[in-house]
């Protein structure tokens, strides 16, 4: 069984939830790329990309290393599998929930086609 790490996940979900920090991964899926790079691609400061970056480190979903005066990023070496475990065991609960929501409606269409016919 998958045990969570509300902390990871908190921090995880939260460097997740901005579309910049998203794209930043995704960039990081294809190559390695320093802050400037970034920066430069998302059209935003040096600070600003820095910030981004910074929240994915906490996270643990990128790792930097500086190398004279660059700071190259690349993926971090933890994968999502937590946080898919996390995903897939509410998407089963809401997957259960709607197949007893379909039973009760087609219970009610039985009900509802008897009744009709027995009115007629």
């Amino acid at each position: 069984m998958v045990q969570f790490s509300t902390t990871r996940l908190d921090a995880s979900f939260a460097a997740l939830s901005d579309a910049t920090r998203r794209g930043v991964l995704e960039q990081l899926g294809s190559a390695d790329a320093s802050i400037t790079e970034l920066a430069e691609n998302f059209h935003m400061t040096l600070t600003g990309m820095k910030k981004h970056i910074g929240v994915l480190e906490q996270a643990g979903l990128v790792t930097t290393e500086k190398v004279g005066r660059v700071r190259t990023c690349r993926l971090g070496t933890r994968g999502l599998e937590e946080e898919a475990a996390w995903i897939e065991a509410r998407r089963q609960i809401w997957n259960a929930r709607f197949d007893a929501l379909d039973d009760v409606i087609e219970a009610l269409k039985r009900k509802e086609k008897v009744d009709g016919g027995q009115s007629e």
